[in-house]
């Protein structure tokens, strides 16, 4: 068993331990990368095959139903979340990891070789459907699994940076999606190549990548908090144990809200905001995205690392104080803008304060659980929480904007980081009162 256990580290600086968690940390934050990219690839190539499942003249519309097909599959989340989260607190850490990216694959290659609508009918946005619910569910047990792992797997004077990683290889999905999109656009199609078929490539890929990625995952090291966990009276992964922990359930809750929706706003509304609101070309919009993604890659760690230093707490507060005020001036500002170096200068001022958020939400939520229910007090309330704020922010949005009313968005989102906001300003500050060393 010692050969598959993640040891402690030893006092002093041990190069072999620090080697060994720095692969862990690749491999597990390796997977998360490529489950993100196939869930992300549906999104950055929702513009070319939209067309195909959703027939309609109307190009808001067929955004639209694509927005509410992808707000659907955060329905499975809560469900991936309780499953995975059990099984990694019940089994393991790395067996609820490669499982659930062998889900995302089988969901991946669906996608690749459904028929259009053209040729099936119905049957086309249905088989869709269900493509979606399946990478909804390995989502929402990567979340609190990934999230796990990465904070056991770190010392106790890093793990707001290794955490970090986390969001580094979920932004990273994204921007892989968009480097095929690129090359796609640019070197080996054209745009009526890529609307007839060359849409499917991303999924093929996605889904190779996945296979990849759980061959990897086999041979991740559990972790030694596990194995402490596992050695307890108290069950690991029950439902009931988790009730135990009503308050920290709460928590994650408020700590997710407001996060989640403007995560999802910058992230995953924001090509289509840019291309439908601002009036950029595909080509522009798909520069301004990459390099604002870009920018927010490289936030995450610099703000694990600050967490570190000076706690949690107050990147938190930061993010939740200049979210509500600059959230509504930002996108208004944006709607107007028709330069694209402007609209990406907007974004990325956007993502200064995201970045609050986003790169220590996970290692928050993990602070605040025993270890024999970590997954699941991570992944179960996070993931209705996204179901709720986060999977709907695109599709409230182009709701909004198809009566009319697209400001209104705007004002609900702020609102949202507004809420998150109190809870962040009464919580305490799980760096220095963590549970990160209880196993019951």
């Amino acid at each position: 068993m010692t050969d598959q256990v993640l040891q402690r580290a030893p006092e002093g600086f041990d190069v072999a331990d620090v080697e060994r968690r720095v692969k862990a940390i690749f491999i597990g934050s390796m997977g998360n990368l490529v489950e993100w990219y196939d869930f992300y690839a549906y999104t950055a190539f929702a513009l070319y095959f939209a067309p195909a499942f959703f027939p309609t003249s109307d190009p808001v519309v067929q955004q639209l139903n694509a927005a509410v097909l992808f707000a659907a599959t955060f329905l499975m989340r809560p469900l991936g979340g309780w499953l995975f989260g059990y099984l990694a607190d019940h089994f393991g850490r790395r067996l609820s990891l490669t499982l659930s990216v062998v889900c995302m694959c089988f969901g991946s290659l669906m996608i690749a070789v459904t028929p259009t609508y053209a040729s099936i009918g119905f049957a086309a946005p249905a088989i869709l459907a269900l493509a979606r619910v399946i990478e909804g569910l390995s989502l929402g047990g990567e979340y609190g699994a990934s999230a796990t792992y990465l904070s056991e797997v770190a010392d106790a004077n890093n793990r707001g940076f290794y955490s970090s990683f986390q969001y580094v290889t979920l932004i990273g999905g994204q921007l892989a999606a968009i480097i095929v999109l690129l090359l796609l656009q640019k070197v080996f199609l054209t745009p009526d190549e890529l609307k007839a078929w060359g849409w499917r490539i991303p999924f093929v890929i996605g889904a190779g990548l996945a296979i990849f990625a759980a061959v990897m995952r086999r041979s991740l090291q559990e972790t030694e908090a596990f194995v402490e966990a596992k050695k307890s009276v108290n069950p690991t992964g029950s439902i009931r144990e988790l009730f135990r922990y009503p308050r920290e359930l709460l928590l994650v809750v408020g700590l997710t809200a407001g996060g989640t929706a403007a995560f999802y706003t910058f992230t995953t509304y924001m090509q289509t905001f840019v291309k439908l609101s601002v009036g950029l070309t595909e080509d522009q919009t798909t520069l301004v995205i990459f390099g604002s993604l870009l920018f927010a890659t490289i936030l995450q760690p610099t703000y694990g690392a600050i967490s570190d230093r000076i706690g949690r707490k107050p990147l938190l507060i930061f993010f939740g104080v200049v979210g509500t005020l600059a959230t509504v001036p930002i996108l208004m500002t944006l709607k107007e803008a028709k330069s694209p170096f402007i609209a990406f200068l907007l974004i990325c001022a956007a993502w200064i304060f995201v970045a609050g958020y986003t790169s220590i939400n996970a290692i928050v939520k993990a602070e605040l659980f025993p270890t024999n229910v970590r997954a699941l007090g991570v992944g179960l309330p996070y993931a209705i929480t996204v179901s709720l704020f986060g999977g709907t922010a695109p599709a409230i949005a182009l709701y909004f904007k198809s009566m009319g009313h697209e400001t209104w968005f705007y004002y609900y989102l702020s609102g949202m980081i507004f809420l998150s906001l109190l809870i962040y300003s009464t919580m305490r500050d799980t760096k220095h009162e963590s549970a990160m060393h209880r196993h019951q």
